[in-house]
């Protein structure tokens, strides 16, 4: 099976119907669909009742946060990559896995990832760039709803659970700066992202599990990013110490 995609919700009814609907409705079929509930009492658990001949795992119980929510999906998936879509979220058409994996040169990489439509007050679509590296992911992240992760990526690097809201990016910037996981992107808006969630309401919160995780993880290489930006901020004459510096810095942390 090449592909897991995992729900998570918690009560979210009508964000949980869009998810399921766009999830059921692919014309791309070879997937388990997984849907982890945290014992909601909104109705929630009756809309996956009514989907559960289609479901490969689902469960209605206490949780303890997001990220316990998606590691316990991740243990139940059995698909080669996992896709993670949390109620709320959908992918964009009705052909969009289909469209995804066609546009894929080979499914070897460790993390495939689109482009991802926002749906705010007004709609625009975040793109991702083609090249990574630590000073593009110290400030941003890749779209956790349009991102195929590889399986055992995850093996001993579960999400981290005592992080509230930034443990996919801790998940992604490791992965990708530490532990050498190869990616690719792919220039096609996957999935549709919604604003309302937690992630989007807690901008103080993400800037201060981030900052943890950066000193904890990456404090040497941070203090390079850190020189890096406040260089950035001014413009120097090619080949100028200062210059110079900066590309030397820029080297590290690229």
């Amino acid at each position: 099976m090449l592909l897991s995609i995992i729900t998570i919700n918690y009560n979210d009814k009508e964000g949980l119907a869009r998810t399921m609907n766009s999830v059921l409705s692919q014309t791309y079929t070879d997937f388990e669909y997984i849907v982890i509930d945290g014992g909601s009492n909104d109705g929630s658990k009756t809309i996956i009742e009514q989907h559960q001949d289609q479901l490969g795992y689902w469960v209605s119980e206490p949780d303890s946060g997001i990220y316990n929510a998606m590691n316990k999906g991740i243990a139940k998936a059995n698909g080669e990559y996992v896709l993670f879509l949390n109620s709320g979220d959908y992918l964009i058409t009705t052909t969009a896995i289909e469209d995804f994996i066609a546009a894929v040169d080979t499914l070897s990489y460790d993390i495939i990832y689109g482009d991802l439509q926002v749906v705010g007050a007004t709609p625009w679509v975040k793109t991702y760039p083609d090249e990574l590296g630590f000073n593009y992911l110290a400030d941003e992240s890749l779209p956790h709803p349009s991102a195929f992760i590889k399986r055992a990526c995850f093996e001993g690097n579960l999400y981290d659970e005592t992080l509230k809201i930034v443990a996919d990016w801790k998940f992604f910037i490791i992965g990708i700066c530490r532990l050498n996981y190869s990616y690719k992107h792919i220039n096609i808006v996957l999935s549709v992202f919604n604003l309302d969630g937690i992630s989007s309401t807690q901008k103080a919160l993400i800037t201060k599990e981030r900052t943890l995780v950066l000193e904890q993880e990456f404090g040497v290489l941070l203090n390079d990013y850190k020189q890096f930006k406040l260089l950035q901020k001014k413009a120097y004459p090619p080949k100028s110490k200062l210059y110079l510096m900066l590309r030397r810095i820029y080297q590290k942390i690229k």
